[in-house]
């Protein structure tokens, strides 16, 4: 109850009709304040009253006394006798007045001339008052303006021996000596009030503070609204209510208590623990008076809602107030809606956990584990096979495989993942997949469709204690890509259409990720296939090098990184390594056009340095035109090429943006040499430099991208110092052994970025596979190297190449003399090929013609093309070589001395 007047307490001004300033306290305090302050101060007013009435009283007693006294004094008669009655009766009248205690005592004559004053230049003057009564006998008191100021004065007849009236007495006082005298009684009068002000207002408010307990501090009317609605509420809400006292006894029970407890009519008074039907659990609760908050008891047929609180938390008295609710069919609903927010809370699991990759069997195994144990106990997603694969699925439910198994225990009777299956048109899979409409199959040991498809299996399912199925068509954009089974056991409800709408919520969520990975794989696998076309397939025939790799895509797709090995004329092998910035598509085919346009311009037997100028000169084209149709350029892109010579062990090389590579000595030592820093390609504008290196045989030269050595996690210093760690110490490894180790020791997992790695373990042409001579600039010179050169051949066991050898030779070194310029110089390398090198110091490059019949020359050239396999010009910082290859006896050099010696 306390509480409940507290509310009306705290009722808002508005809700309450006329509602007063002050609680019905403070009114009484306030008018009771008010009747004592006008008590006292009527009081006070009758103190002042008596009081000024009393001291005039007094005023004129005291005079008359006074008066009468020194009238009837010896020596007063005889005084007045004297010759100057002034000069005796003058001392007399003052020293009576100082002693008498008043202001002036006056003797007169019977004419009213005075003969003393106080004021002694009063005297011999008329006397100002009423003398005729006294001259007739009579003591006469009167009130007078005289000398002194407002007066009180009594006048006494003086009479002789014979009674006859001969002088006048006259003594009075001031009034101001009378209010005086008030003043000095007017403190403590005025204090005595105040005290007893103090003292009803003291009484008054200890009143006002038990009222004020009593009322709650309600005003009156908050008070009449409370009381006018109390019963109304009270007995009206559908909730019960009891009030319990300190000692156990029920104090109030409304209609609704009584109605859910079944109470009788007298209940009120009796102890909780006497009432009548009341359930043990309930009655030790009412009895015990702790706090409770909606537990729930029984009550005949009726689960009843419990909250009790003590009262005495305000100040009120004490006990307990329960309220009671009748919550039988909210715990019907609770547990309904309990089943939704499960459901719900699965639907938002599965919305977080699956898809969490552009995996399709990832994203199956997720769906196969998110419903266990909450909605079934066991699990199995089956797909097309061509989903798996990043196709699109065939129209029946043949070729199914089942892509992920899960369940409560491991020891299951259910197919294991990675079987096909091809379901008959009776089992429910088949009829979903075709229909695209989830199937129920509530009791399965009576059905009979699912069993067609290994009844054996199906008896096993059934003995294992699998009780029920659901099977939803995975269902994206129109198209059904797979089945999800759902098992129950016997240890649980068989399922329902209820359960349907959940299972098929829980396959769309899916869906639509297993969708988007099989959309990922088949771009993916595209963009796979695309980048391994462009990347090299295998290593070009070649003596120069001993080289193996490797190429990692990274986690997210395809990149651009890339490689080549490109053999040259002379013995020469190119090696390049690429980085083009992104991933995807469009990554890779950039990286295919750069890949294409190397083998372009090292066709031209180009420099390094000219050859990323030209490459710097192609992206930079690429760029515009991209960027002028609006699509994406080349974002940055690095290159790094070089060229081995086997014959004299130079290794030229230049860089664009590109990391320096590792060359490991043949002692197991590991260097990065410093080759100048050229700018990425297509920034335009800066040149390249090169950097030549002499390598010894058996050097291993190691080119990689920077998916090999940069992670977020370190440095590059860090991963440098590691690929160093990897590379030290072991010269005589080979070359594939070497590209495993370094990935295994720089790469422990799957890169985030793509790597490419190229190791190449140098090789040095023999000495005797050699042979060059001098020319003067003489043609009767030619004659005798068509001799040298066929004695050469014989020595090399190639003596049928002889005659086509001197024809080619003889036409290079004519053209040398004739166009050229010395130093002439002849070189015969027998390698894979036979190739005839002649060089001079002239750059003019010479032009096949073809000759008319009747032009006497022009067909030196001609000659050479038909003659020779392949032939060509390149440029050197000394003049120019024009170079023509034969082939040998199956491309390959013959017998064992041919062979180029082992690194």
């Amino acid at each position: 109850m306390a509480s409940r007047f507290a509310r009306f307490r705290h009722l808002p001004v508005k809700r309450l009709i006329s509602r007063s300033t002050r609680s019905v306290a403070g009114q009484v305090l306030v008018f009771q304040v008010a009747l004592v302050v006008l008590l006292v101060a009527c009081g006070v007013f009758a103190l002042i009253l008596q009081s000024e009435r009393d001291t005039n009283a007094e005023a004129r007693r005291r005079s008359t006394a006074v008066a009468e006294t020194f009238a009837h004094s010896p020596g007063v008669l005889a005084a007045l006798r004297a010759p100057d009655p002034s000069k005796i009766l003058q001392p007399l009248t003052e020293a009576a007045r100082r002693a008498a205690g008043v202001d002036f005592i006056v003797v007169m004559d019977t004419e009213g001339i005075r003969y003393t004053h106080p004021l002694p230049d009063r005297i011999g003057k008329r006397f100002v008052g009423e003398i005729g009564p006294s001259l007739a006998g009579k003591v006469y008191v009167e009130s007078v303006n005289g000398p002194l100021g407002r007066e009180v004065q009594a006048t006494v007849p003086i009479e002789n021996a014979d009674d006859e009236v001969v002088a006048l007495v006259s003594a009075g006082m001031k009034v101001k000596s009378v209010e005086s005298q008030l003043a000095r009684q007017l403190p403590i009068i005025l204090g005595a009030g105040a005290g007893a002000l103090v003292l009803s207002i003291g009484v008054t408010a200890l009143v006002g503070r038990r009222l004020r307990r009593q009322t709650h501090s309600l005003a009156p009317d908050e008070m009449t609204v409370m009381y006018e609605h109390h019963d109304t509420v009270l007995h009206s809400v559908r909730e019960g209510v009891l009030i319990v006292a300190a000692d156990g006894r029920l104090v109030l029970a409304n209609d609704e208590a009584r109605r859910l407890l079944e109470l009788p009519p007298d209940v009120e008074g009796r102890l909780v623990t006497e009432l009548p039907g009341l359930d043990p659990e309930t009655t030790a609760l009412l009895a015990s008076g702790r706090e409770a908050t909606d537990e729930v008891h029984l009550a005949g047929e009726r689960l009843l809602a419990v909250n009790q609180r003590p009262t005495d938390r305000e100040g009120g008295p004490k006990g307990t107030v329960v309220t009671l609710r009748d919550s039988t069919e909210l715990q019907a609903l609770t547990g309904r809606a309990e089943v939704a927010r499960e459901r719900l809370r699965l639907l938002y699991d599965a919305g977080l956990r699956i898809g969490t990759t552009l995996d399709v069997l990832r994203t199956a195994d997720e769906l196969a584990r998110v419903p266990i144990p909450r909605f079934a106990d066991f699990v199995t997603v089956d797909l097309a096979d061509a989903v798996l694969h990043g196709e699109e699925p065939a129209p029946t439910a043949t070729d199914m495989r089942r892509a992920a198994v899960s369940g409560i225990r491991e020891d299951h009777p259910l197919s294991a993942q990675g079987r096909l299956f091809h379901y008959l048109p009776a089992t429910p899979q088949a009829r979903g997949y075709g229909s695209g409409r989830s199937q129920l199959v509530s009791d399965l040991p009576t059905a009979t469709g699912w069993r067609v498809q290994d009844p054996e299996r199906a008896k096993a399912i059934i003995d294992y204690g699998i009780r029920s199925l659901i099977t939803a068509p995975i269902r994206a954009r129109g198209v059904v890509l797979g089945m999800a089974n759902f098992w129950r056991t016997q240890h649980h409800e068989r399922f329902n259409e209820d359960d349907l709408s959940l299972a098929e919520e829980l396959v769309a969520r899916a869906a639509t990720s297993i969708d988007n990975a099989r959309r990922y794989t088949r771009e993916h696998t595209l963009a796979v296939t695309l980048q391994r076309s462009l990347l090299p397939q295998a290593m070009p025939e070649q003596n120069a090098l001993d080289i193996a790799f490797r190429y990692l895509p990274a986690q997210s797709g395809v990149g651009g990184d890339w490689f080549d090995v490109i053999p040259l004329p002379g013995g020469r092998v190119a090696v390049a390594v690429g980085d083009v910035v992104g991933h995807g598509l469009h990554a890779a085919a950039t990286m295919g056009r750069l890949r294409t346009a190397v083998h372009n311009f090292s066709a031209l037997d180009l420099p390094p340095d000219e050859l990323l100028s030209h490459l710097d000169d192609l992206v930079g084209s690429i760029d515009q035109h991209e960027a002028a149709e609006s699509a994406a350029g080349v974002v940055g892109a690095t290159c790094l090429y070089g060229i081995y010579d086997p014959v004299t062990r130079r290794y030229v090389m230049a860089r664009a943006g590109h990391l320096a590579p590792a060359l490991v000595q043949p002692d197991g030592t590991v260097t990065f040499p410093d080759v100048p820093a050229g700018p990425p390609l297509g920034l335009g504008g800066l040149p390249f430099q090169t950097a030549e290196l002499c390598l010894a045989e058996g050097t291993q030269l190691v080119l990689y991208t920077d998916g090999l050595i940069e992670d977020r996690r370190r440095d590059l210093d860090v991963g440098m110092e590691l690929l160093r760690a990897a590379l030290t110490g072991h010269p005589d490894r080979p070359p594939e052994e070497t590209c495993k180790d370094v990935l295994d020791s720089l790469l422990p997992e799957r890169p985030k970025d793509d790597v490419a790695l190229l190791v190449a373990r140098t090789r040095e042409l023999p000495p005797d596979r050699i042979a060059d001579w001098d020319v003067p600039p003489d043609p009767a010179a030619v004659a005798g190297m068509r001799d040298a050169v066929s004695r050469r051949l014989e020595e090399w066991g190639l003596s049928e190449f002889g005659f086509t050898m001197e024809l080619i030779l003889s036409e290079l070194i004519t053209n040398a003399i004739r166009y050229g310029s010395g130093p002439i110089h002849v070189r015969l390398i027998r390698d894979r090929r036979l190739i005839c090198e002649v060089a001079d110091g002239s750059s003019t490059s010479p032009h096949l013609r073809y000759a008319a019949t009747t032009d006497e020359g022009g067909r030196g050239l001609f000659l050479v093309s038909q003659l020779a396999e392949r032939w060509g010009t390149r440029y050197t910082p000394q003049g120019k070589v024009i170079w023509a290859e034969q082939a040998l006896p199956g491309d390959m050099p013959s017998g064992d001395d041919a062979q180029p010696r082992p690194a």
